[in-house]
């Protein structure tokens, strides 16, 4: 796992948020929708509160949409079960906190604090599935055969009670040291088998460490951090249940899919012409996924063509159907149908396609408030999904602007990610990440993709958060 922390001066978000437009309070009817549903929880019929549960998050989440317990099972096996905060069972259809939350989409991270898709006495308290509490969820209990292969879904409405909050830093220091706790001691183990199948099938992840912002006493740190082993074999756990869910939609004909185009032939012959300048080696046979988690992507060159495979991955929707099943139903990066179903308390449409697979399953009528919503859903989720993700850049771009703004005329050591298509008129140029402080900008000059370079910093201004280069 690489991570490089770099100490940032005091940040002051405010502006970002008014660009963006994002609400700083509930309004007052979905407030007291919320506070009153908190005061009368729901307790399912179903009680499986035996079951040790665990959840798996930042340490500093407060939003639990997931449990998790492992086991084999008699004979070969495993047996997964999913435990996700019954959101649905908390929010009125047609009242004011259902319609706040078709007006915020999801929720909307910034270092300074998120901007919750549902009033945190929920999302932080009644809802959440915290350690040591009653909590109703939908609870997904999936078998696997020895290969890692589904053979039995099941899907009910059942109270649980976590027994540990667990966060991915301590996972992964006991799982280093061989001291996993029970309910998820087979997580590395079934990570990895779910993790080769998805290669085999096609399934493709980029290997990309993220930029983040995090507090700092009276600063903030701008932090390069690389997935641990234990997150990716975590995520093959909400993968597994999305693609459950997604086969229950399509078998029902009616539901909510993920969806995206598998890589064009095109990109991935001009991504293989790519790779042998940048000194990666294809084997024939050898699928970009499989090609992809085999390199080094801490390496420039490596980094490199990770960022050119960044191509592949265009074209992420949601697809509403009733009747008809969508004429393209897979998601290219997973390589099989996918649905969100796993993050209800953070994100709108997983509460909808739940409650269908939810009905489906019992062969009984989807509810009229649910499909109703699935075809409005993909506009909506597509408008905050570009919220969300301008929340992310601009505070990243914010803080590399302000970490920079004292260093301007200062060179640096960077490695060349990406080169711009040469155009008549253009400057030439691309984006280059520098080693220390962790900074990911553009910069001009005709650049050697793949190489390691020296730069100069140009511009670097917090009020319109633009960071330049130039090639020394």
């Amino acid at each position: 796992m690489l991570i490089r922390r770099v100490l940032a001066p005091r940040i002051d978000f405010g502006a970002l948020r008014r660009e963006l437009e994002l609400p700083d309070r509930f309004p007052p009817a979905a407030q007291r929708e919320a506070e009153a549903a908190a005061a009368a929880p729901p307790r399912p019929a179903v009680d499986r509160t035996d079951v040790p549960f665990v959840t798996v998050d930042p340490a500093t989440s407060r939003d639990l949409d997931q449990a998790m317990h492992l086991a084999r099972r008699p004979g070969g096996g495993f047996r997964v079960r999913y435990a996700i905060a019954d959101v649905a069972a908390h929010v009125r259809p047609g009242g004011a906190l259902e319609e706040e939350t078709w007006r915020r989409g999801q929720t909307v991270y910034l270092p300074d604090g998120n901007v919750p898709l549902h009033p945190e006495t929920l999302s932080e308290g009644a809802a959440s599935l915290l350690p040591d509490q009653d909590r109703a969820a939908v609870l997904w209990t999936i078998d696997l055969d020895p290969d890692g292969g589904t053979v039995a879904v099941a899907l009910e409405r059942a109270l649980v009670r976590s027994r540990a909050k667990l966060d991915y830093v301590g996972v992964q220091a006991a799982a280093d040291a061989g001291r996993l706790p029970e309910p998820i001691a087979l997580l590395p183990e079934l990570g990895a088998l779910l993790t080769t199948r998805g290669l085999r099938r096609g399934a493709v992840n980029l290997p990309l460490p993220e930029q983040d912002v995090e507090s700092d006493g009276d600063g903030w740190r701008l932090v390069l951090r690389g997935p641990a082993p234990m997150e990716e074999h975590n995520a093959q756990i909400s993968l597994l249940t999305g693609m459950a869910a997604a086969d229950i939609m399509l078998a029902g004909g009616v539901g909510l899919l993920r969806t995206m185009p598998p890589p064009r032939p095109e990109a991935v012959a001009r991504l293989r012409t790519a790779a042998a300048p940048l000194g990666v080696r294809w084997p024939d046979g050898v699928g970009v996924g499989e090609l992809l988690a085999g390199l080094a992507a801490a390496e420039p060159r490596a980094a490199a063509f990770v960022d050119q495979a960044a191509e592949l991955m265009r074209g992420a929707a949601y697809t509403a159907f009733d009747g008809a099943l969508p004429e393209q139903p897979a998601h290219g990066g997973v390589a099989a149908a996918y649905a969100h179903v796993t993050a209800p308390l953070r994100r709108l449409a997983d509460r909808y396609a739940t409650e269908v697979c939810l009905a489906l399953h019992a062969d009984r009528p989807v509810p009229d408030w649910a499909r109703a919503a699935l075809p409005r859903l993909p506009q909506v989720m597509a408008a905050t999904d570009r919220t969300a993700g301008a929340a992310t850049r601009g505070a990243v771009e914010l803080a590399e602007a302000v970490l920079l703004a004292h260093r301007v005329g200062e060179s640096f050591d960077a490695a060349v990610l990406d080169v711009d298509e040469p155009r008549p008129g253009r400057q030439p140029g691309g984006t280059v990440a520098l080693d220390a402080p962790p900074v990911r900008a553009r910069c001009t000059g005709v650049l050697p993709l793949g190489e390691r370079v020296r730069v100069r910093l140009v511009t670097a201004d917090p009020a319109t958060r633009k960071v330049l280069f130039a090639l020394a």
